[in-house]
């Protein structure tokens, strides 16, 4: 049984293509380039988030990744929308 360690399974944070320049496929080939830059290195998954309010969730799971956990913080002055996990496969 293999182990996941977080501390070094890729986790693509915040990536943002600028809103005049969205929906013309740029956003599709960065993270294209990132999974084989990853999967060249040997990974056989990634990570990424995005709040549950946000359309991104959306574009992540065309590319193939999948719901996997999230996040909530709801402690009185700090509370916001949940942060959802997504994960893919890139190794197969």
């Amino acid at each position: 049984m293999t182990k996941i360690k977080y501390d070094n399974t890729p986790f693509c944070t915040m990536p943002f293509i600028d809103w005049n320049c969205q929906k013309r496929g740029y956003g599709r080939q960065l993270l294209e380039h990132w999974e084989k830059d990853m999967k060249s290195q040997g990974y056989d998954f990634v990570l990424t988030s995005t709040r549950v309010d946000e359309s991104a969730q959306h574009f992540y799971r065309k590319l193939g990744y999948k719901d996997c956990g999230g996040l909530l913080i709801d402690i009185p002055n700090y509370e916001q929308p949940m942060e959802m996990f997504l994960i893919k496969r890139i190794c197969f």
